[in-house]
């Protein structure tokens, strides 16, 4: 596995909760009969007023259209015109504290700035501005084009921001894709492991039938501890860089394209191996290959490449995502195998503290108060660019949010393949000692109840959790228990022998 794979196994080991800023709803009812409504989406300053949680304490206003002046001065719009009105002016050269002094002192009720370019926080200083009591809020100008169109000349407005949920089921899609990816790439290492073993007693009988020495071969290379060392020291040194340097971004981003083609390629094939028709070979270069193999290699670099090319379309670019990272997370999986749990004690434990280190106490070293992991997490470039290393589910409820962006549920790579390397050694420990999955299915679950617990500390806390610091320890804390309950820590601890 490359030294890419393996930072992506801890980098972005967090749960991040949807970000969400000073979002409103400005909802607009047209003068037929019956009344067209349609809600758009709006950025307010909660400092600057409070918006009415619901349309039940909402007050409707006549809207003036006046896009064609941005409202630097009073001598731009004719005298009574704004009269108890809610008023939509362009943004200018002038403030929008400016704009909003103006307009109240013209009589207005509301003011929404049409902005043509991206919505941004409202963040001018108030100090100078203390006797402006009117509600403010910038909204796209292709909402008040599309208003004009949708609803006609005569609109209402109001504007309210409803609080967004508790609870989102967008964290049951997470929950669903962690555990499902853990549970069967544990047991497709355990399966691996089966192969393996039963592969080896074909061998030592055939030895023992040709009178040839014994040997030991063994074709997967575990993870050794001078490995799991310089793992976490290039984990250190490497996400700092991405953090500052705007280009790495693309660099990690070509090598997912490439490390989740193969993976899907191999969780694919793995899955056509079963399938007992359709195996026509041709011959190239004194080897042959399956026909099906081909186009199935041709599905996978085109599925990477097309999400390369649309990966910031977020209504449905994260979706191919999802797939290439399960298909990422079960290759790791399946192929790195930790020797013994004294092994996977060692990692899990340091890449706990490398994760709760990046979350928590980054900020009180970064210059703007920021956790580098949540930012890297999020988008490290004003989420220009964001790196492939997280499962992302949109929102489901209907929020502001929803309006104004498509907020995303963030789950970390590492969240998933950290454990899942441990839930992957008790299926080959299962295997190993016919132990009937106890190990493997303890383990599981108690993936399942620390993802549980993860959420309800991020519905508490609202703010990224490194998911680790609940994981690890009911991952870590069940599989002792199983194996001292068993009276199997001595053997558990340092590992079963591949001898048969």
């Amino acid at each position: 596995m490359s030294a890419a794979g393996l930072l992506w196994a801890v980098l972005c080991g967090l749960l991040l909760p949807p970000v969400t800023a000073d979002e409103g709803i400005l909802h607009a009812s047209g003068s037929g009969v019956p009344p067209v409504t349609k809600d758009y989406c709006i950025i307010y300053n909660s400092n600057w007023v409070s918006l009415p949680k619901s349309l039940d304490n909402a007050t409707f206003r006549a809207l003036e259209n006046l896009t064609s002046t941005v409202l630097c001065s009073s001598s731009e719009v004719p005298s009574g015109i704004m009269k108890d009105k809610a008023v939509v002016v362009m943004r200018g050269n002038c403030t929008f504290l400016e704009k909003a002094r103006i307009a109240q002192n013209l009589g207005a009720k509301m003011l929404l700035i049409a902005s043509k370019p991206r919505l941004s926080p409202l963040s001018d200083n108030k100090t100078d501005f203390e006797d402006v009591t009117l509600p403010v809020a910038l909204v796209r100008y292709s909402d008040i084009v599309d208003m004009q169109l949708t609803l006609g000349s005569e609109v209402n407005v109001t504007l309210y921001s409803p609080p967004l949920p508790e609870f989102d089921y967008s964290m049951v899609v997470i929950f669903l894709i962690a555990v499902f990816t853990v549970a069967l790439g544990g047991y497709w290492s355990g399966v691996a492991e089966l192969n393996m073993l039963s592969d080896g007693q074909v061998a030592l009988v055939s030895e023992l039938k040709s009178g040839r020495a014994i040997g030991s071969k063994n074709k997967h290379s575990n993870l050794s501890l001078l490995t799991l060392y310089g793992f976490l020291s290039y984990s250190i040194l490497s996400l700092i860089p991405i953090f500052h340097s705007f280009y790495l971004v693309y660099v990690i981003i070509s090598v997912f394209c490439l490390a989740s083609a193969m993976s899907l390629y191999n969780c694919l094939a793995a899955l056509m191996g079963e399938i007992p028709f359709g195996q026509c070979r041709i011959a190239c270069c004194n080897k042959s290959i399956e026909v099906r193999l081909i186009f199935l290699a041709a599905f996978c670099v085109a599925a990477a490449v097309i999400w390369a090319v649309f990966r910031n379309e977020d209504r449905w670019a994260w979706i191919l995502q999802d797939i290439l990272g399960v298909a990422f997370c079960l290759n790791f999986i399946k192929t790195l195998k930790m020797p013994n749990f004294k092994s996977c004690v060692i990692l899990l434990g340091l890449l706990l503290l490398y994760d709760v280190f990046f979350v928590f106490i980054t900020p009180f070293i970064t210059k703007n108060g920021a956790s580098i992991m949540v930012e890297v997490a999020a988008g490290p470039f004003g989420n220009s660019e964001k790196l492939p290393v997280v499962i992302r589910v949109p929102r489901l409820g209907y929020s502001a949010s929803t309006l104004c962006d498509m907020p995303f549920s963030l789950l970390g790579f590492g969240d998933i393949i950290v454990p899942g390397l441990l839930v992957a050694y008790c299926r080959r420990f299962d295997v190993q000692t016919s132990s009937s999955s106890v190990y493997y299915i303890s383990c599981t679950i108690a993936y399942a109840i620390g993802m549980v617990l993860t959420f309800v500390v991020l519905a508490l806390m609202k703010m990224g959790q490194p998911a680790l610091l609940y994981l690890v320890p009911c991952t870590l804390l069940t599989s002792s228990l199983v194996a001292w309950r068993r009276k199997e820590m001595k053997k558990f601890w340092k590992g079963s022998s591949y001898q048969v």
